[in-house]
């Protein structure tokens, strides 16, 4: 991880996590759920800036003309 000060290793953060209360463990799985989210729409973000989804928009358009997807 490369931090100074704090808890710099994975052991350390494990560690932290069992001694935390059941409000508190339910506080850091809804922060850490909205941080994952957070890391997920950039990289999304990234790709689709980056082009790397083109080829699938695609072939998701070319099936969806030729009639080869259904309504969900």
């Amino acid at each position: 991880m490369g931090y100074t000060n704090g808890m710099t290793t994975v052991k350390e953060i494990e560690s932290a996590v069992t001694r935390l209360s059941q409000e508190e463990l339910h506080r850091f799985r809804a922060w850490f759920d909205q941080f994952e989210a957070e890391l997920w729409d950039r990289q999304i973000e990234e790709d689709i800036r980056a082009g790397k989804l083109d080829g699938l928009a695609d072939q998701a358009i070319s099936e969806f003309r030729a009639g080869r997807c259904t309504e969900l």
